[in-house]
């Protein structure tokens, strides 16, 4: 698996750590967040408000139909659920 190009920022409690053990840490970091997001993911954590039909988007398959659109209707807003 290729590690994405990214940076974090890490702040550790202990001042003792090695850099291995800084290095394990990151790895696992990357790992958690290359399972977590997916385009799967996303569409569960999201929702659209569609305010020209005054509806809420819920369903996966919709919200990837209209994500592939080259241009959007005015007034379509993605949520995130958090």
């Amino acid at each position: 698996m290729k590690s994405p190009n990214r940076d974090l920022l890490v702040l550790l409690k202990d001042e003792t750590m090695s850099e291995q053990a800084i290095e394990q840490e990151v790895e696992k970091l990357n790992n958690m967040l290359f399972n977590v997001e997916t385009s799967d993911s996303f569409y569960t954590s999201h929702e659209l408000l569609d305010l020209n039909k005054f509806k809420i988007i819920h369903d996966k398959k919709q919200l990837q139909q209209i994500a592939k659109e080259k241009s959007l209707k005015p007034f379509l807003f993605l949520c995130n659920l958090n």
